[in-house]
């Protein structure tokens, strides 16, 4: 068990940083003026969904409840 308890720690710090490093990496959501005027209203801006933005959401979900499932693994007495 505690070769396991290791692998996951490891595991779990790679999420860490990977999901670090992806949330900085977006944009903020209020695009700045430009949104106020209707500037946003651009092919980007109606796609994000398949864009790289979109992209980045996805996978910052994803290892959200990748980074909620192993805290809680780690969490536990078992090891």
């Amino acid at each position: 068990m505690g070769a396991l308890k290791i692998v996951l720690t490891i595991i779990f710090i790679l999420v860490c940083i990977a999901l670090t490093v992806l949330v900085l990496m977006q944009e903020g959501k209020s695009a700045g003026l430009g949104a106020i005027s209707g500037a946003a209203e651009t092919y980007w801006g109606k796609n994000k969904g398949r864009s790289m933005e979109g992209l980045l959401v996805k996978i910052t979900k994803i290892l959200a409840v990748c980074f909620i499932v192993l805290a809680a693994i780690l969490n536990l007495s078992v090891f």
